[in-house]
């Protein structure tokens, strides 16, 4: 389970608005509990990377932003607890791209943004063995 409040899902929505057609992305921030959830505490919007042409359906991070966000992390004591990013036009459901491109261990919030306007905010966790993503509850603080 990932505990969002409602202002971080808001933002994140907002930002995946703000950015249609193309994808927005960003890095959670937060602390991980002894029975595994996660609590997101803040989250830090990410340019996308990726060339201009391919920004309506794909999104990047470069390591320098991953390496500016950990460090962050560490200097309030926090983890970086995953990625987000939207889905213009698309469903909150990661794509076989989303799948070739994801770690296991980290949190990946997805938004549909439906005609410039957010709809579903999902989060899913991708398996040790890499083969599928499983969705993450989210549970709003």
């Amino acid at each position: 389970m990932i505990k969002l409040s409602a202002p971080w899902q808001n933002a994140i929505r907002a930002e995946g608005e703000k950015v249609y057609p193309n994808e927005c992305c960003g890095i959670l921030l937060g602390a991980i509990c002894d029975d595994d959830s996660r609590v997101v505490e803040d989250i830090i919007p990410i340019d996308n990377a990726r060339e201009r042409e391919e920004q309506y359906h794909r999104f990047k991070i470069e390591p320098e932003d991953f390496m500016r966000a950990e460090k962050e992390a560490a200097a309030r004591g926090r983890d970086v607890l995953g990625f987000y990013h939207s889905h213009p036009d698309h469903p909150a459901r990661p794509s076989g791209y989303d799948r070739d491109n994801a770690v296991p261990f980290y949190s990946y919030i997805i938004v549909s943004i439906e005609k410039a306007k957010a709809s579903a905010l999902t989060s899913w966790r991708l398996s040790d063995d890499r083969e599928e993503f499983f969705e993450e509850e989210i549970q709003e603080e």
